[in-house]
């Protein structure tokens, strides 16, 4: 798309639109198609570079922001600015893309990465990724979004690349920098809802649905009239990551709050359309949904009826870890107080596939079919940044488990059959946490996100004095990474031990083989023991306080303890919290 071609705007609302460079104004003509375009008036020369740009719709006495602005230099509120992603000159020429299964992902927050904060300065730390044996860096939501920090779900203009972070040119050299180094990149992003600021969409079309709303607002228009256009926006945004980007999958937020009842849903048809462009493209793109629903038809081929995702996140089995790590059953853990629910997960990957939800009161989820879906299309994790920024104090798990429980927590998700992900940070305990932030510059929404946060929690029965004030600019740079905490004690030896885990991985077959009939499991509530065989490979691991033993199939040669654990023979005798892997001889 040239330059010319972005000043183009959809708009079935307005009567008449204004396209305004500098200060000239432009009238637009609209088409069959309720498009506004450019007249002859707005010659190439005069776009024959960047310009600053902007929309008068109607009787509005101040140009609005484009909807699918690449660039906001100035904030939301300002003009827009053209970008020609074509101008990036890429070095990947040699990368061929990265399949979702075996892979191992890591989540990160672009303002809290680094001290800097920038996509620029996340390049300097690719190596530490690559060192530790990472596939993938997901990054979490980097579009448009009011004020200079935000975890990113609130953007409002979800073609843009947040400033802050280093505009799109900037997201085009972390991209091309990690494809250098063998990392596929992971995109977050939000179709589900528009944040509470800066949302101009309603004065140029039905985006919304006004009054059927979603847990975050109003839902997007996907279904009624005029929702053709908008779903439009959202393939073509998806598309624009994948190809203007190079991205090589989409993590999309919250697929359940995506109210859509046509024949054909906005998820299938955009793995429709992801999958043409990757046909094209000669490389795999992968889009991972997050949903709570444990519905295995959004990660069924379309050849057998389901949505064709490549994957989605496993709440599950994030769930089932932590009760066995911490013995904490309040509120949506109730269901998970017996270390059986985790040996489900790895028998059935969901645990609630039909099963009674008493947190929700009914019955939840759906089956599995184990005989014909792949372990690797669940994505699951000890922590993640809902996880912990969603505790009152933003706590991660290293903050009150011990060294031989965390390395637990990541033998257990790392040697999964599953694709394992983790959380900036976790992998070597940083004690640094991980706070809900953000900076709204109006001062009543500050207000009222702030006291919301507290009264979400007094119903929890937390301590709501352990609440930081999101507005607190200190609740964000408290939740930037340490560093330094790598190079020394505690930390660095809990980054050599996930450094190993996963030199495991890659080691053992077995470890990465996707069939689910190929991954027995087995507990003991009563002594806190789970034991995982997966082919010729079997780890056991104590939960409990206590020592225990148990027996084991036949001889088998030590691969990798944690604790004061050890092979006798045939039996595995286990000190507390600790955990032997071992190949079956």
């Amino acid at each position: 798309m040239n330059r010319k071609e972005q000043l183009s705007v959809w708009a079935p609302k307005a009567q008449h639109v204004t396209l305004v460079i500098a200060d000239r104004r432009f009238p637009m003509r609209r088409d069959d198609g309720d498009w506004w375009r450019p007249g002859e008036e707005l010659t190439d020369d005069l776009v024959d570079s960047d310009v600053d740009y902007g929309f008068l719709v109607d009787d509005s006495d101040k140009p609005l922001p484009d909807p699918r602005s690449r660039r906001q230099p100035n904030g939301l509120h300002e003009l827009s600015r053209t970008y020609e992603p074509t101008s990036y000159a890429w070095g990947d020429q040699a990368w061929t893309g990265r399949q979702l299964a075996g892979g191992v992902i890591y989540e990160m927050h672009v303002g809290t990465f680094t001290p800097e904060g920038t996509l620029l300065s996340a390049i300097d730390r690719l190596d530490h990724l690559v060192g530790l044996g990472i596939d993938f860096v997901e990054v979490m939501p980097v579009n448009g979004f009011n004020g200079t920090h935000n975890w990113g779900y609130d953007g409002v203009l979800w073609y843009t690349v947040q400033e802050q972070y280093g505009g799109p040119a900037a997201y085009q050299q972390f991209v091309d920098a990690c494809h250098q180094r063998g990392l596929a990149v992971i995109q977050d992003v939000v179709y589900n809802h528009l944040g509470p600021s800066g949302n101009y969409l309603a004065l140029f079309g039905p985006y919304l649905k006004e009054g059927r709303g979603n847990t975050w607002g109003d839902s997007v228009n996907l279904d009624t009239e005029n929702s053709d256009e908008v779903r439009r926006y959202i393939i073509e945004n998806a598309l624009m990551w994948l190809r203007d980007y190079h991205v090589d999958g989409l993590r999309l937020d919250a697929v359940h709050a995506l109210v859509d009842t046509r024949a054909t849903h906005l998820l299938e048809q955009m793995a429709i359309e992801v999958d043409a462009l990757s046909a094209f493209a000669r490389r795999p793109l992968s889009l991972v949904a997050e949903s709570d629903m444990n519905a295995p038809r959004l990660i069924t081929p379309r050849e057998a009826g389901g949505y064709g995702l490549a994957g989605q996140w496993s709440d599950d089995f994030h769930h089932a870890l932590y009760v066995s790590l911490t013995g904490d059953t309040t509120g949506y853990y109730a269901d998970f107080g017996s270390l059986e629910t985790l040996a489900k997960v790895f028998r059935a990957g969901f645990f609630h596939d039909g099963t009674m939800s008493t947190f929700r009161g009914r019955h939840h989820g759906a089956r599995i079919d184990t005989q014909r879906m792949p372990t690797w299309r669940l994505v699951v994790f000890s922590d993640n940044h809902d996880q912990i920024g969603n505790r009152a104090a933003g706590n991660r798990l290293s903050s009150w488990l011990n060294a031989d429980q965390l390395r637990l927590a990541g033998l257990v998700t790392l040697l999964s059959p599953f694709t394992p992900m983790i959380f900036m940070g976790e992998e070597w305990g940083a004690s640094t946490p991980w706070q809900f932030f953000t900076s709204h510059p109006e001062p009543e929404l500050g207000e009222i996100v702030a006291k919301g946060r507290v009264e979400e929690f007094a119903q929890m029965d937390w301590d709501i004095s352990t609440v930081p004030n999101p507005q607190d600019p200190s609740t964000f740079t408290n939740s930037k990474l340490n560093w330094d905490e790598i190079s020394g004690g505690s930390h660095a030896k809990l980054l050599e031990f996930y450094r190993r885990v996963i030199e495991v991985r890659r080691t053992y077959p077995d470890l990465t083989d996707p069939r689910f009939d190929r991954s027995a499991a087995s507990c003991s509530d009563e002594d806190g023991w789970l034991m995982v065989q997966r082919g010729e490979i079997v780890m056991v691991v104590n939960f409990s306080e206590f020592a225990t033993e148990v027996p084991l199939t036949g001889p088998v040669s030590t691969v990798l303890e944690v604790g004061s654990a050890a092979i006798s023979g045939d039996t595995a005798k286990l000190g507390a919290h600790s955990a032997v892997v071992a190949s079956i001889l």
